[in-house]
């Protein structure tokens, strides 16, 4: 039988790993790893598809170590005793266990002492919060890596590498992808590259090539074999920003009908991640100071709908785009961090005023840092003035309130209060 294209596409080395530089990039801490060989049991945790058993499938062969693949959840400790039965004949095994969040404690206590000798590299893969769903007896004996969503591009380059490799790719069946079904196969899988490779084998497959040979995979075919539709028939992609621009900027006016309505386009589209980013976005740089506590419910919401999926995943962001667009707004926050890099940026930093220096060490009172600081807590109301910016900027003011929600206004009228003391 033969496998699937993600399973057949899935790197053999360090260097084939598309994406996670955060992690095998170089001198990132899994490439130290392999190129000094010197492997340790790891948990990787992050969404579907986005490379945990690839990286696993990397490290094996970039070190050329055996590599054995179990489920926490279904495989049995029988299977376990296998696979340690294996290493000591060949001296170590890069074992990874998916779901490992999953595993019950007879397994765990069995494999414990091989982790400790090293006998078995562990690289346990979930979805789940380590921090949260994973034993301390097994985190202890592992580093915890998180893999993050594949880009667009991250996801191109891999589609692009599955259409042109001739040995486990589509190489040999002379396959054409137009530039606006690429780009729709990249975009709306959600940072799930087995999801991507998945469509494009199926459309490959089920396109019968025309006159020339060739099989010509269009958007509408990309579209059929995803089960998504394309924002807009969109050569350059434009129109794929252009709508991401529209939601944020109806919920900054709030419109809350055209925020709706651009929300359900970017996910018809299959964009769930980017509506996550973007009501992210606009929460903290729109919102702000005028509802922190709408603000907050942004994040929840995100959060459950990342845990959901689509479809469901509609009704919390639904939520939060209708709490967003109708809430007081304030970009007070943005408009200070701003203000103040660009006097960073422009050279416009200043010394640190002795006062405020670290104290901390033996001989800094005899260099005069820290005398005169004035500890808060010591007075009343927990507040005392004194200078706190470097000279150069002493009088410079960053944060401005905007008072559209009552607790941006009760901010101001602190700031107002420690003014004029």
């Amino acid at each position: 039988m033969k496998k699937p294209l993600a399973y057949r596409m899935r790197p053999t080395t360090i260097d084939e790993v598309v994406g996670q530089e955060h992690l095998v990039g170089p001198n990132k801490i899994i490439r130290r790893m392999v190129e000094a060989r010197m492997l340790s049991s790891m948990i990787l945790y992050g969404p579907p598809g986005t490379g945990k058993t690839s990286i696993a499938s990397a490290i094996s062969g970039s070190t050329q170590s055996a590599f054995r693949q179990l489920n926490a959840a279904t495989d049995s400790k029988k299977d376990l005793q296998i696979v340690v039965e294996e290493a000591k004949f060949s001296g170590q095994v890069v074992l990874l266990l998916d779901e490992i969040h999953r595993l019950d404690k007879p397994k765990q206590d069995f494999l414990l002492p091989h982790l400790e000798s090293g006998l078995v590299i562990l690289i346990g893969a979930t979805t789940e919060n380590p921090y949260i769903s994973i034993s301390p007896a097994i985190r202890s004996r592992t580093q915890i890596f998180e893999v993050k969503p594949l880009s667009i591009d991250d996801i191109r380059t891999a589609i692009e590498r599955a259409i042109t490799d001739p040995k486990n790719g589509l190489g040999e069946r002379n396959v054409t992808v137009t530039e606006e079904a690429l780009l729709h196969l990249a975009r709306s899988s959600m940072g799930d590259l087995r999801g991507s490779l998945n469509a494009l084998e199926l459309a490959a497959l089920s396109t019968p090539p025309n006159e020339d040979g060739k099989t010509v995979i269009t958007l509408a075919v990309a579209e059929e074999c995803l089960q998504r539709k394309a924002l807009v028939h969109d050569k350059d992609g434009d129109a794929h920003y252009d709508v991401i621009s529209a939601f944020q900027k109806s919920i900054r006016g709030s419109d809350v009908d055209a925020a709706l309505h651009y929300l359900a386009r970017l996910l018809e589209a299959g964009e769930l991640i980017v509506s996550c980013r973007r009501l992210l976005v606009c929460a903290y740089e729109d919102i702000g100071l005028g509802n922190p506590a709408a603000v907050a419910r942004t994040v929840s919401a995100v959060q459950a709908a990342e845990k959901l999926g689509l479809p469901e995943a509609r009704i919390p962001l639904a939520h939060a785009v209708i709490d967003l667009t109708l809430s007081p707004k304030s970009n007070s926050a943005i408009e200070a961090i701003d203000a103040a890099l660009s006097d960073v940026r422009s050279g416009q930093a200043g010394e640190v005023p002795l006062h405020l220096k670290d104290a901390h060490y033996q001989g800094a009172k005899d260099l005069g840092r820290g005398v005169t600081y004035q500890y808060p807590h010591a007075y009343p109301e927990h507040w005392v003035k004194q200078q706190y910016l470097p000279d150069s900027l002493k009088n410079k003011q960053y944060y401005d309130p905007v008072i559209t929600g009552k607790y941006e206004q009760a901010l101001s009228q602190q700031l107002d209060k420690f003014k004029k003391s």
